[in-house]
């Protein structure tokens, strides 16, 4: 993850709970699936890679994972869940490598984390140089959404059960993009409050950032089933390969 949002100990076991409150624990499984066809059982390396929660079960599938983190106490879940796996605390945007994989990947919004344009270039750059000649990038973002906010500001329930309320609170800056929140989670009699700024981009601008730094769209799907994306899709995974000359 990025360096503007950095996870203490307690936070990061949080994400744990949290990603699974979400789903994304559930669809882990057919995230790697989807993955693991783009790396033909070879190399791979994940951008934000936390505490494996997509990367342990895509090394399950015969693919040697690596992978980047900005933080140590992610990367130590990380590291208490499997030692096959080798990650390293570096920041996405500006990483370097002397391997080159078969693939490269950046899932559940991550890349927004870079909150500015010239950082998120600066990471497809990253990663395209990263790429073996024949590798992919992919990416899942979600759709930007907008409506419901009030002098540039609004207030979201994103989750509400019996034990646990979600309630975003956020400001829009919509000249740079950016989306500075809060997200207060009520579990119980406790209160935790994440603060988090991302720049959130249309697939239309990935695309255009993309090639400038030599990659051009291969496919596109609205989730890892390969679903249709289409004008009311929540989300998309993009795939992307080396420009052809």
């Amino acid at each position: 993850m990025h360096d503007k949002l950095i996870y203490d100990e307690n936070s990061a076991s949080t994400y744990e709970k949290f990603t699974t409150l979400v789903g994304k624990v559930a669809e882990a499984g057919e995230t790697a699936a989807f993955l693991e066809r783009f790396s033909c059982g070879r190399s791979a390396l994940e951008l934000g890679i936390g505490n494996g929660r997509v990367a342990v079960p895509l090394s399950e599938h015969g693919v040697k994972v690596e992978g980047i983190d900005n933080s140590e106490s992610m990367l130590k879940l990380l590291a208490n869940r499997t030692d096959q796996i080798k990650a390293w605390k570096g920041d996405i945007a500006d990483f370097s490598s002397e391997q080159r994989y078969h693939l490269v990947y950046c899932v559940f919004g991550t890349f927004t984390l870079l909150s500015t344009r010239e950082e998120q270039i600066a990471c497809l750059r990253s990663a395209a140089e990263a790429l073996d000649e024949e590798g992919a990038l992919v990416i899942e973002l979600p759709v930007p959404v907008l409506d419901g906010f009030i002098r540039g500001q609004r207030v979201i329930a994103n989750l509400l059960d019996y034990e646990n309320t979600l309630v975003n609170v956020e400001v829009h800056d919509s000249l740079k993009q950016n989306l500075t929140s809060t997200s207060l989670w009520f579990s119980g009699t406790s209160l935790r409050r994440s603060p988090q700024r991302i720049r959130y981009v249309y697939h239309q601008e990935l695309d255009t950032m993309a090639q400038c730094v030599g990659l051009e769209l291969a496919e596109r799907w609205e989730d890892w089933a390969k679903g249709a994306f289409t004008d009311v899709s929540k989300r998309h995974i993009s795939v992307y390969r080396r420009t052809s000359v």
